[in-house]
């Protein structure tokens, strides 16, 4: 057997054994690329962690740490209170606050399901207590985390970025954001408009009262150095295009020094869990390359003849893949696939790229994903296996429209 073969066949055992059991596929890409790097393309030790990706590494662990120092100091709370006191009553806006307050969030580093944990709990209780559908919040406070979750100072926007880096593409940060933040926002509207639920319980005085009291604490002064650390991130990353990772360490320990009382645990705040996944995948995607399979599988699909109905059919496999694997394996796999047909043909590489990245993470809401049993698990009062359902059928909606969707409007008109 080939060596392209045998890293294929080796990947596809990787995901199904994830899939299965509780085990972080970035441990099976290790093994895997120690694995077949040393015996079938007998490459050294230093060779395999050529691939290693040190500064998305560094990317990842700088943000997820000033996110949970600024959760144990209470400002990512004080941003939920806030946005929900804007609501001043009005019960049909919680879920665009919502959507607004975990795009805000994943915008500025924290990881998506970080911020779906955080905010569905929220989300569910509103909704149960004044009659709003729970599906419906729960969906919306998913979409709205995808719409930021692609920002150059976000974890999913720094990876896809970051691998786009090295190639001769050129896919631009405020494009790939826009479009991610546009297609969620639509696809928030569609949900509130089909699935909006509203009943004589939901007392709008009473909502208001309980948002005045939810935002009556002020600003510490903790609170308000970690709102400047965050601007100062965003002006020094995109202003100034100095390294979101050492940035965000730099903002984080500066934080943590004020404060070592209630931040000497902030560093288990660190994703650990997605820095593994990260790293064992981009470091396996390395040896892919070195075994010639990224280039033989995308002659393949070039070979194809059509490359529009190439990039819709990478949409589309994705998107069903991801509704049961993890969406940042995903895209870390299929970006490098992309790359050569985008080389090869007139298709926009920043239209796939963001389609790609689209269709991957839209489907989160399957209950087979973090954010999806999220959702399910913080619903109240409801038949469970009735709720399930309805989950179920909101994303196989989900993954046969949102990447033919994504492809239609990013992809197509901007490669004719």
């Amino acid at each position: 057997m080939s060596a392209e073969l045998i890293s294929i066949a080796a990947l596809g055992v990787m995901f199904v054994v994830a899939t299965l059991l509780p085990i972080n596929i970035g441990i099976l890409a290790f093994i895997g690329a120690f694995v077949v790097g040393t015996a079938s393309l007998g490459l050294s030790e230093d060779e395999i962690f050529e691939g290693f990706p040190v500064s998305l590494f560094v990317t990842i662990v700088g943000v997820t740490y000033l996110f949970s120092v600024a959760q144990r100091n209470g400002t990512i709370d004080l941003l939920v209170r806030v946005g929900i006191r804007l609501v001043r009553g009005r019960a049909a806006l919680v879920p665009w606050v919502l959507f607004g307050v975990a795009a805000v969030l994943t915008a500025f580093g924290t990881f998506t399901p970080a911020a779906v944990a955080l905010l569905v709990p929220v989300g569910m209780n509103f909704a149960y207590r004044y009659g709003i559908s729970q599906l419906m919040v729960g969906m919306m406070v998913i979409s709205g985390a995808h719409a930021g979750a692609f920002s150059p100072i976000a974890v999913s926007g720094a990876l896809v970025l970051g691998m786009v880096d090295g190639t001769p593409l050129a896919v631009s940060p405020l494009a790939l954001f826009l479009a991610s933040f546009a297609f969620n926002a639509l696809l928030s509207a569609l949900t509130f408009l089909l699935l909006r639920r509203t009943t004589p319980e939901a007392a709008p005085s009473q909502l208001g009262e309980e948002t005045e009291q939810t935002g009556a604490a002020g600003v510490t002064w903790r609170q308000g150095l970690t709102l400047v650390a965050l601007a100062v991130l965003v002006i020094g990353a995109l202003g100034f295009h100095l390294e979101i990772g050492f940035l965000a360490l730099a903002a984080g320990a500066v934080l943590a020094l004020v404060d070592m009382k209630n931040q000497s645990k902030a560093v288990e705040g660190i994703s650990w869990h997605t820095i593994l996944l990260v790293a064992g995948m981009v470091t396996y995607v390395g040896i892919l390359e070195k075994a010639g399979t990224i280039d033989t599988i995308s002659r393949g699909a070039a070979g194809m003849g059509a490359p529009l109905f190439v990039a819709l059919l990478l949409c589309l496999v994705v998107a069903v893949v991801s509704a049961f694997a993890s969406s940042t394996a995903i895209l870390t796999a299929i970006i490098p696939i992309a790359v050569p047909l985008l080389l090869a043909s007139h298709v926009s590489a920043v239209g796939l790229v963001a389609a790609l990245a689209i269709s991957t993470t839209i489907v989160d809401t399957s209950p087979f994903s973090t954010n999806g049993a999220l959702v399910l698990s913080n619903a109240r009062g409801v038949d469970r296996e009735r709720f399930y359902k309805r989950i179920i059928g909101y994303t196989a909606g989900i993954v046969g429209i949102g990447p033919v969707l994504a492809w239609g409007f990013l992809v197509l008109p901007a490669s004719l």
